[in-house]
């Protein structure tokens, strides 16, 4: 499993985009989770908002799942 860091500070979105232990922060609000390998996104969110959350997950090598899906088996992506 991996482990992050208590605090992030992202290289771009500095101002508005922190990652403070599992919880990913877009204007100061809780926007998705880190749990193992996928980013938990809690709603639906602006554009720049799923910028920030994009932008983490590629960062962090994670999967986006949406909140509902959370915990049920992501099949592996197949090769072509």
């Amino acid at each position: 499993m991996t482990t992050f860091k208590e605090f992030w500070k992202m290289e771009r979105y500095k101002e508005n985009l922190e990652v403070k232990g599992d919880k990913v922060y877009s204007y100061g609000t809780h926007v998705a989770t880190i749990k193992g390998m996928q980013l938990i996104r809690h709603g639906y969110w602006s554009q720049t908002t799923s910028k920030h959350i994009n932008y983490v997950a590629q960062e962090l090598g994670l999967t986006i799942v949406e909140e509902e899906e959370a915990g049920r088996e992501i099949p592996a992506k197949s090769k072509i």
